[in-house]
């Protein structure tokens, strides 16, 4: 779950990221994810070879800028994934691997022959595999994770990975990210990683500044700046009502009363752009109906209170 924003620039940068979505230049996300990826390498590398019988290259292949949305593949039978949520961000890291990478260090974990090609994996994905895949990610995790102030605060043990149907049906976020890829090889076959990070939380890890603008720069980005925060947005306050069958809901006619739920009012919702950006509260005052904001949204919390059956 996502940490709540504690000051009037987290949650200025908080709404700025939910309706916006961009966050600083490419080249200093790219550049803050090639710094990381560089420093985790060496960790991630002994890490996972200790647990192995026969040793395993790892090198970070590229750094790009993406989506969250992006992020899960078309054939998702080949891919495992799991989502390590962080003090910070509910989705701090995103991490696929494919089954490349897992014929990999399958093969490794069993101490074949690195002179002779590694069997590809043309199935679903088996109970075994998945536990090579948590092995991986665990050490992925730990090597970014890092320690002391600069750490990310990763929660672990990270969930179980999953794939095929249930990755299929798994919803992430629409939100800025920055994809670290690695490759697993051993002799010449080779698979591949990917960890996907919010581009706000990478840069916070890395501490990443930006590099020197030229002269003019600073006057039009603050210009950009200024045309973004004068900009102006509908806001759209709406509170559930109940849940109803597709039976009910046909035989609905003009003039028909719909009760509100007994918790309507507390459950409200404030919105622009088609982006949720506070849970509210409905009220009046004098002659006048309010809406009261209470939390910031959360969306990795509305989703698992949708997945949990509700009490009545």
């Amino acid at each position: 779950m996502s940490a709540r924003p504690k000051s009037p620039a987290d949650m200025q940068a908080f709404i700025i990221e939910r309706l916006v979505g961009d966050r600083g230049d490419p080249s200093d996300v790219i550049g803050a994810g090639q710094t990381l990826g560089n420093e985790a390498l060496e960790a991630f590398l002994s890490g996972l070879n200790a647990q192995l019988a026969s040793p395993i290259g790892i090198e970070l292949r590229s750094v790009e800028i993406t989506r969250f949305s992006d992020v899960k593949p078309e054939d998702v039978s080949s891919y495992a994934m799991t989502i390590g949520s962080a003090r910070h961000s509910a989705d701090a890291l995103v991490m696929l691997v494919d089954a490349d990478a897992l014929a990999v260090v399958v093969s490794a974990l069993f101490g074949a022959d690195p002179q002779l090609p590694v069997s590809p994996i043309t199935r679903d994905l088996s109970p075994t595999e998945l536990d090579v895949a948590a092995i991986i990610f665990n050490e992925a995790a730990t090597a970014i994770n890092g320690i002391g102030e600069r750490g990310l605060g990763v929660l672990f043990p990270l969930p179980a990975p999953i794939s095929g149907a249930e990755l299929k049906r798994k919803v992430l976020r629409n939100g800025p990210a920055a994809r670290l890829l690695f490759s697993l090889s051993i002799g010449s076959s080779t698979g591949l990683l990917a960890v996907h990070l919010p581009q706000r939380v990478l840069m916070e890890k890395t501490g990443a500044v930006a590099a020197e603008p030229e002269v003019a720069s600073p006057a039009w980005s603050q210009r950009f700046n200024d045309e973004v925060m004068r900009s102006k947005v509908m806001l759209e306050a709406t509170m559930p009502l109940q849940t109803m069958t597709l039976g009910a809901l046909a035989g609905l006619k003009a003039g028909q009363i719909i009760e509100l739920a007994p918790n309507a009012r507390v459950q409200a919702r404030l919105s622009a752009r088609k982006k949720v950006l506070f849970e509210c509260e409905f009220g009046k005052l004098d002659h006048h109906y309010t809406v009261r904001i209470n939390n910031p949204f959360d969306e990795g919390k509305d989703l698992m209170d949708g997945l949990l059956p509700r009490e009545n």
